[in-house]
């Protein structure tokens, strides 16, 4: 039985703080390009693993960049002068029983299938890739096999919650809208790389989008602002109808107003200078680098007006990697607490290098809402029965049923 802390919130409601800050880095950031090929590059690694060896075996492969590539881009069509290149490094289980993995097949493989299904205009065979990826130390790889259980990979801390604000919602749904097959149908020019900063000034939402325009489809600086326009229009419409569904939801009473400012360093008469033109749909075309860690965290989001932890999953092994798992776990947990007892909360834990995952070091559950003694126990209780099965969360990452970014 673990040591449960269940407090009241005395942090005010963030719905009625002066000030709030969401920003979404989205699907072809370079931030999110490394997040979700260093994903991919682990869980395909484990399935490898239990295919081949019958368990998943040690690795952190989050140690990876995305390094930008030189592009000239022009209306009707630029071209790469420099391809991006993808660095794995990190560490992986290489030889087994005399038999050896195929590490950079996997790493390779994996990063152009997510680019493949991802990424319209990238093509991942013209991409560079960087292999440096090797086996961990003994002592971590040696922890994976300890009393029949994995020991907690690490001293660290995570942090979930739920639900989320309105502007939470509406900063995540918005991005997935605009990156959504449905969107780029309809706006074959807008690239992926989108990026959104929501801030609600008490009443007033002022929203900035950054997305990258495809120059084979504008012939123009005429071409450019006009369908510019045309994508501000939808996403304001997009935003202004979910806003409203959000708030009436969430019981929020006075209205409020919202600014939308798209690609805010474009300035007409500068020709093609004065306009957010790509070759790919990607700011990493042209240099602007990414990395793992440096995203979202495992809800989608950056949140400064929330405690949140700077863990970063992605690539992380999905068994004893305490910050990837306690992360994922304390936002379910925080879902799960909210549809079951209908109670807003956070969650704070930390995990001991070496301990059982099911046994952390400590457990904070923090409500919104008062609760009496049989409650809390009843809180309590479930809280205990989900950590008991907490090593369940391995497969369910390695299926794909957990999103990192």
């Amino acid at each position: 039985m673990n040591f449960i802390a269940i407090e009241k919130n005395t942090a005010k409601n963030i719905e009625k703080q002066g000030i709030e800050i969401v920003e979404r880095k989205g699907l072809g950031h370079p931030d999110y390009l490394a997040d979700s090929i260093a994903e991919k590059f682990s869980v395909n690694l484990s399935k490898y693993y239990i295919e081949h060896f019958g368990r998943i075996l040690h690795h952190n492969v989050d140690k990876l960049e995305v390094i930008g590539g030189e592009t000239r881009p022009a209306f009707n069509g630029g071209k790469i002068t420099k391809p991006i290149t993808i660095l794995f490094s990190g560490r992986a289980t290489g030889v087994v029983n005399n038999e050896s993995v195929p590490l950079k097949e996997i790493a390779e493989n994996s990063a152009k299938d997510w680019i493949k299904h991802n990424i319209r205009f990238l093509d991942p065979e013209q991409l560079r890739y960087l292999f440096e990826t090797n086996n961990g130390s003994v002592n971590l790889t040696d922890a994976f096999q300890r009393n029949g259980k994995p020991g907690s990979n690490d001293t660290s801390f995570a942090v979930g919650y739920y639900p989320y604000s309105v502007l939470e919602s509406l900063v995540l749904k918005t991005e997935n809208y605009l990156n959504s097959a449905d969107f780029k149908s309809k706006f074959q020019f807008s690239g992926e790389d989108i990026k959104i900063m929501g801030v609600r000034l008490k009443n007033r939402l002022k929203i900035t989008i950054a997305m990258a325009m495809i120059d084979r489809f504008i012939s123009s600086e005429q071409d450019y602002f006009k369908k510019k326009d045309e994508v501000t229009e939808a996403a304001l419409s997009y935003i202004k109808q979910l806003n409203e569904k959000l708030e009436n939801e969430n019981g929020i009473k006075q209205k409020r107003k919202i600014e939308l400012a798209v690609n805010g360093m474009d300035k007409k008469g500068r020709g093609i200078n004065g306009c957010y033109l790509t070759v790919t749909g990607l700011s990493a075309e042209s240099g602007d680098d990414g990395a793992v860690g440096r995203g979202n965290r495992v809800n989608g989001l950056i949140t400064p007006n929330r405690t949140m932890t700077l863990e970063a999953a992605a690539g992380k092994n999905p068994v004893n990697h305490i910050g990837k798992i306690y992360s994922l776990f304390s936002f379910d947990l925080a879902k799960k607490i909210y549809d079951k007892f209908g109670l807003k909360s956070q969650i704070k834990m930390v995990g001991r290098i070496g301990n059982d995952l099911s046994k952390p070091l400590a457990f904070s559950l923090v409500l919104e809402e008062k609760t009496d003694k049989n409650q809390k126990r009843d809180i309590i209780g479930f809280i205990n029965e989900e950590l008991s099965s907490i090593n369940e969360i391995t497969n369910k990452i390695v299926e794909g049923k957990f999103s990192i970014c």
